[in-house]
């Protein structure tokens, strides 16, 4: 069976903002030489790309300063990407996705496990490039 991948369209878009545009448990895989590592975390979709707190000197972080070549996986989805690192979470920059991802990970984000002042506290950027998701019987081959 053949499938043709189209662009992200409204209906794809729509599903996709519904499934993941809040905190989603995503895995998310790297490479470390030849070998795969894979890794769940709290990620929060927005227009083609996933969101997620790390540290910058974790080893996915580490990995993908060799290699940026990213997949994930979650409700019903899967999807390759370019892992990149937006830098510290409080700095300007990063201030509008920064108060997206308070928001979205509100249950949890102030814990104890982040420490914002740690400049290693970094936003990791999924830039998805295509992916497959399914929704009730259908297959959607997507080009972000």
């Amino acid at each position: 069976m053949e499938y043709q991948m189209e662009k992200l369209n409204q209906e794809t878009k729509k599903l996709m903002d519904e499934r993941f545009g809040h905190d989603s448990v995503i895995a998310l895989a790297t490479q470390d030489g030849d070998m795969p590592s894979v890794r769940y975390v709290n990620g929060y979709y927005e227009d083609g790309a996933f969101y997620v707190i790390t540290y910058a000197l974790s080893n996915k972080m580490r990995q993908l300063r060799k290699n940026p070549n990213i997949a994930i996986a979650g409700d019903w989805f899967t999807a390759h990407g370019k892992g990149v690192n937006l830098g510290y979470f409080g700095k300007d920059e990063n201030s509008a996705i920064a108060a997206k991802l308070r928001e979205a990970f509100a249950a949890w984000i102030d814990n104890g496990h982040n420490n914002f002042d740690d400049e290693n506290t970094c936003i990791l950027c999924i830039r998805l490039t295509d992916g497959v998701l399914f929704s009730q019987g259908t297959r959607y081959d997507i080009e972000f």
